[in-house]
């Protein structure tokens, strides 16, 4: 049996590694269940890439405000409790997640390593733009550019500076909590190959994911897990 909540209470770096199974609680699909984003259509991975934005902005348009923007969604306990974890454990949490629900959760300390959805640019002038005015239209009214949210797409690559800001967070960690995710998106699931050799993995999901030899898996729903932590 694994005691998380000794496993917290003893560690002294704690990062939490977080996908889109943490927000499904709030009411937003994940991405790669039987009802996750990516079973709703065929060519997901061409409608959230750069390609698709730049030659078909409508199409690209149209699928994010479908699919991906859930303005009303609010933090669930699992965010609740990681925000109090960055608290009470000055925990960090670097999170593949574009909704900006740990932040708006109150966790102190978030790397959103693709971006977050609710800062939205114009390509043409670099003026940030209310994300607001993005859900009524995709042309920027000063300019006439054509707005985007601040995520990273398919065919561009992780700010650099980002990348090793995870590398050096995951570096210094003694306990490593892995929610939410399948790890199958890199470079993101290649982050825990960056963990001193000391620091514990623990995995929470319903199914079993691919974790180093030393990891430990919690086979259970998060909500639940989080929901009967002391934090």
């Amino acid at each position: 049996m694994i005691d998380l909540q000794r496993m917290l209470d003893n560690a002294r770096n704690i990062v939490f590694l977080t996908g889109a199974g943490v927000s499904t609680p709030s009411g937003i699909p994940d991405y790669r269940s039987k009802r996750g984003l990516y079973a709703q259509t065929s060519n997901p991975e061409y409608l959230l890439s750069k390609t698709c934005l730049r030659s078909e902005p409508s199409t690209f348009y149209n699928f994010v405000m479908k699919q991906m923007y859930y303005p009303e969604a609010q933090p669930n306990v699992i965010h609740k409790k990681i925000a109090a974890a960055s608290h009470i454990y000055h925990a960090k949490v670097i999170t593949q997640n574009v909704d900006g629900l740990h932040a708006s959760a109150g966790s102190d300390d978030v790397l959103e390593f693709h971006g977050n959805l609710y800062h939205v640019y114009c390509q043409r002038c670099g003026e940030s733009v209310n994300y607001r005015d993005y859900l009524k239209s995709m042309i920027h009214q000063k300019c006439g550019g054509i707005l985007r949210p601040d995520i990273v797409l398919y065919e561009e690559a992780i700010d650099q500076k980002l990348l090793q800001k995870a590398i050096n967070i995951l570096a210094g960690a003694d306990l490593i909590i892995i929610c939410g995710t399948s790890l199958l998106v890199y470079p993101f699931a290649g982050l825990i190959q960056y963990r001193s050799s000391k620091a514990k993995i623990v995995a929470i999901n319903r199914e079993k994911i691919a974790l180093p030899p030393d990891g430990k898996m919690i086979l259970e729903d998060a909500a639940l897990v989080f929901s009967n932590l002391n934090i």
